[in-house]
C-alpha cells in the first residue's frame, strides 16, 4: 500500500514538473528570439540615452535621450514580466564595453556627438519597427504580439523626435 502511495505521489510530482517545463517551453523560438533581441535593444538604447543625457550639447537631443531612457526602461520591465509569465527569461545585462555604438558614442563630444547619437537612434528605431511589425505578423504568443504592437507607436515617436533633432534649423 505504501509503495502504491509513493508511486502515485511520484507520478503526480512528475506530471506537475512536466507541466512546469511545458509552461517554460510555451514560447516559440521565434517569440523567444524576438524577446531576446528586444531586451538587448532596450538595454543598449537606454545606455546610449544615459550617455547622451550627460554628453549632448543641445536641449532637444537631451530630451530625446531622456525619452529613450524612460521608454526603453519601461519596455524592458514589460518584457521581463512577459518572460516571467511564460516561464522564460530575457538577458539581464549587456557588455557595454563590447558594443561598438556605445564605445563610439562614449568618446564623442559636442555637435558631432549630437548628430551621431541622433542619427544612430533614427536608424535603430527604423530597424526596430520592422522587427516589431514582423513579430506582430509572424509571432505565436498573443501576449508577445500585443507587446510588439503596443511598442510600434513608441518607436515611431522616437523617430519623430530624432527627425526633429536633425532638421536644418538645429545644425
Amino acid at each position: 500500500m505504501q509503495t502504491r502511495s509513493i508511486l502515485s505521489g511520484a507520478c503526480c510530482l512528475g506530471l506537475l514538473a512536466a507541466a512546469g517545463i511545458a509552461r517554460g517551453a510555451s514560447l516559440s523560438n521565434f517569440d523567444r528570439q524576438f524577446m531576446t533581441l528586444a531586451a538587448r535593444t532596450d538595454m543598449v538604447v537606454a545606455h546610449e540615452g544615459q550617455i547622451a543625457e550627460n554628453q549632448a550639447t543641445r536641449a532637444d537631443v537631451k530630451n530625446l535621450a531622456s525619452t529613450l531612457v524612460q521608454d526603453q526602461t519601461d519596455s524592458y520591465a514589460r518584457l521581463a514580466a512577459l518572460a516571467s509569465k511564460a516561464g522564460d527569461s530575457i538577458p539581464k545585462g549587456i557588455d557595454a564595453a563590447k558594443d561598438p555604438a556605445i564605445r563610439r558614442l562614449a568618446h564623442m563630444k559636442g555637435r558631432n556627438f549630437d548628430r551621431q547619437f541622433t542619427q544612430d537612434e533614427l536608424t535603430a528605431n527604423r530597424q526596430a519597427i520592422a522587427v516589431f511589425k514582423r513579430e506582430t505578423r509572424r509571432g505565436h504568443d498573443a501576449d508577445v504580439k500585443a507587446y510588439a504592437s503596443s511598442m510600434i507607436p513608441v518607436l515611431e515617436k522616437h523617430i519623430h523626435l530624432a527627425e526633429d533633432c536633425l532638421k536644418p534649423a538645429h545644425t
